[in-house]
């Protein structure tokens, strides 16, 4: 079998990169050919025989991030088109190629976040929020495009899956859902080490990682929410840092001695078991990856409904809240959980053995079984077609023989009439 997978990266330090790192990584143990349609690929799966590269450069002096994303789909559409007959199935990601897709996963639904009432973005609200909201509008548009013209969609959370329907699709679109998965043994099993990230010794320490230039990810929230907690609970945050506002809102709130901006960060395990718990109240989320990571370390989370991922969050192992915009409510969940040492680390054990049905294995092994499915259908179908095709030449043959046969009985019966 062979499969092309499109998406812009395929590496570990990328959420929807890494989850097509460990697809193509799994295909390839089964001895599935794949093709990586990308601007990006990791090394490692470049030097794998069965792995062919077909690079999408595309110039970041194009200016705007829509712009080169219509260049990437058209570039990859004509290249798909070409080679049609290079692959068996094809695997895209949202809205990232003009060509029809065989799978297509939804890392992101632009319409359930711009029809939630937490998406802060407007026409009017200046030039960064008018932008945001043309990108947000034209990806709904063309991801219920491409949706549609999907054989099969993965959600990578039932949230998602709910939101795609809603947005209407054909009686031919097949939904299921693909969580995404996570290294259980490498989170699992790291060792914590406070001095390595500068962090205070006895703090009580929360986490938060997360895109630090978008209020989606909502890290306003909860500093907000430390200025109602004691002065030990502080927050180690983890993320790109430039350009961000939260480091002067830290300032403005008086708790900027509490607030601890690592950057990004490498050595994540090490960071989790470092901590005390993990917090993402994010506006909204698909399926978050760092709050599998933290389960897996044996981290308690505090989430929001709004987040994907907060579905499979028990009682056992985390806190949801209903308004993630609430810094009180937030509040009162951390506080439970640095009042009370036993039960925060019965709700990390829990967090632990929930994450261990998360593991990439899973998660790769469900979508080769998809691809083999797909395939499957084709061959039946292929099949199907070259019989009912033998059918009809037989058909023909025999109506060809039948009418040669009536012709030459005509013909015998004119002469005898004739004699």
């Amino acid at each position: 079998m062979r499969v092309a997978i499109v998406t812009h990266v395929v590496r570990h330090n990328d959420g929807q990169g890494r989850v097509n790192h460990e697809i193509a990584r799994a295909a390839l143990d089964e001895n599935i050919a794949v093709t990586l349609v990308a601007s990006h690929v990791a090394p490692d799966l470049l030097a794998h025989p069965n792995v062919r590269w077909v690079p999408m450069k595309i110039g970041r002096w194009w200016p705007t991030n829509l712009l080169r994303q219509q260049v990437f789909a058209f570039k990859s559409a004509m290249w798909l088109r070409a080679h049609r007959s290079e692959y068996d199935v094809l695997h895209v990601n949202g809205f990232i190629t003009w060509m029809p897709a065989d799978v297509n996963t939804s890392h992101f639904v632009h319409s359930g976040w711009f029809g939630s009432k937490y998406y802060p973005f407007g026409l009017t609200k200046g030039v960064w929020s008018a932008y945001q909201s043309i990108y947000t509008r034209c990806n709904a548009v063309l991801e219920r495009w491409a949706y549609r013209r999907s054989k099969v969609i993965t959600a990578v959370s039932q949230k998602v899956a709910d939101e795609i329907r809603a947005i209407g699709l054909t009686p031919h679109n097949r939904v299921d859902v693909i969580y995404n998965g996570v290294d259980t043994q490498g989170f699992a099993a790291a060792s914590g080490d406070r001095a390595k990230f500068a962090l205070p010794a006895n703090a009580f320490l929360l986490l938060f990682v997360g895109d630090l230039r978008t209020p989606r990810k909502n890290l306003g929230t909860v500093l907000a929410a430390l200025k109602h907690l004691p002065e030990h609970v502080q927050i180690a945050v983890a993320g790109f840092l430039p350009g961000s506002p939260y480091p002067e809102q830290a300032k403005a709130l008086g708790i900027a001695h509490r607030v601890h901006f690592l950057g990004l960060v490498k050595e994540m395990p090490v960071l989790m078991h470092s901590v005390d718990a993990f917090v993402f109240p994010s506006r909204y989320e698909a399926m978050s990856l760092s709050l599998l990571e933290a389960m897996a370390a044996g981290l308690p989370v505090v989430t929001a409904r709004t987040a994907g991922g907060a579905e499979i969050i028990t009682p056992e192992c985390g806190i949801v809240l209903d308004d993630p915009d609430d810094p009180k409510a937030l509040a009162g969940a951390v506080a439970r959980l640095a009042e009370n040492d036993d039960a925060r680390r019965a709700m990390g054990a829990a967090a632990n053995e929930l994450a261990t049905g998360f593991g990439w294995a899973r998660m790769a092994a469900q979508y080769i079984a998809l691809y083999r499915q797909l395939e499957g259908q084709q061959k039946d179908r292929s099949s199907r077609e070259t019989e009912a095709a033998a059918v009809a030449r037989n058909d023909a043959l025999t109506l060809n023989t039948l009418a040669g046969q009536a012709i030459h009985h005509h013909t015998q019966n004119a002469q005898g009439q004739q004699s």
